[in-house]
């Protein structure tokens, strides 16, 4: 390599560099009334964090609607002493901890009904952080980031157990989206569940068909369903735009819900929204000890005459 083509490496090192630094702005705001929010924009897709109710409360492609449900009647309101009874929830993506049978309802304290702190993290993405649990000893922390060059966002959840006696729990990951026209559950090659679905969950057969490899679910707008599997994605698919959300599985763990690692959830009317849902493996955490779960969220344009079609494209 002569003089010249060192000083041309340099330069596109340092182009690289500068992009992937100043790809993503950040800016402290208000969104839909709350004035403590914090927008990510890469140029290419945006994300709204709210501290005050301790979840990001949109995703989408930069200029256009989101694809994260958002309850109107809760827009800009602080968060009250039980938001699930008043009318429903804020949506967005936040956390809990499963399984959900070892604290039954409500969400245990500091989750899903407190806000959190919010913070840049200093290389252009937000840190959400909880107040410690008192009946968990757990606090968490969500890094929010987005991909410099790509339509894609990273939400690292950690759970840091403080205090207290030891206690077995698994990072849940709740997603609220607006209705698809198809959400797709992937059934992996070997499944450990027959047919490839839990058997504990059930959804009646109008509302869900199966694929090669897949089985897609539509919203029934009467009743609440649920199911889940041992896959590592799940796929929203809206009329101009899709939503996949990554998580790598572990095949030597063990998870919750006799071993989900996938599940869908859809609510009837008349707060219509649609939970893609992520777990982490169930970990016995005694204090000190940290754990962490990496979601990747990718949004597509829609290219694809059907949804089925896009989903065979895109859980590849």
């Amino acid at each position: 390599m002569n003089s010249a083509h060192r000083v041309l490496l340099g330069a596109l090192l340092v182009a690289l560099h500068a992009v992937n630094a100043l790809g993503t702005s950040l800016d402290a705001g208000s969104y839909h009334g709350w004035t403590n929010a914090w927008t990510l924009d890469n140029g290419i897709v945006r994300a709204v964090v709210v501290p005050e109710i301790g979840r990001v409360i949109q995703f989408g492609f930069s200029g256009e609607p989101g694809v994260f449900w958002e309850n109107p009647r809760l827009l800009g309101k602080p968060m009250p002493a039980k938001p699930w009874e008043t009318h429903g929830s804020f949506g967005g993506d936040k956390t809990w901890p499963a399984p959900q049978s070892a604290w039954n309802w409500p969400p245990p304290d500091v989750f899903d009904k407190t806000a959190v702190d919010g913070m840049p993290d200093g290389d252009g993405g937000v840190i959400l952080a909880s107040p410690v649990s008192p009946s968990l000893g757990i606090r968490t922390e969500r890094r929010i980031t987005l991909d410099p060059l790509r339509p894609v966002m990273h939400i690292v959840t950690t759970y840091l157990k403080v205090q207290g006696e030891p206690v077995e729990v698994s990072i849940w990951v709740i997603t609220q989206v607006r209705p698809p026209e198809k959400a797709f559950l992937p059934i992996p090659a070997r499944s450990r569940f027959f047919g490839g679905l839990s058997k504990d969950m059930a959804w009646p057969s109008e509302f869900l068909r199966f694929g090669y490899r897949r089985v897609s679910i539509t919203r029934d707008p009467a009743n609440s369903w649920k199911i889940g599997n041992d896959a590592d994605r799940l796929l929203w698919v809206g009329p101009d735009s899709c939503l996949r959300i990554d998580q790598p599985r572990d095949p030597g763990a063990t998870y919750p819900d006799g071993g989900c690692s996938m599940e869908i959830y859809t609510n009837g009317d008349p707060v219509p929204y649609v939970e893609l849902e992520t777990l982490a493996p169930l970990r016995k955490m005694s204090a000190g000890d940290i754990v962490s779960a990496t979601n990747t969220y990718t949004l597509f344009h829609r290219r694809r005459r059907t949804a089925e079609a896009e989903a065979d494209a895109l859980l590849k």
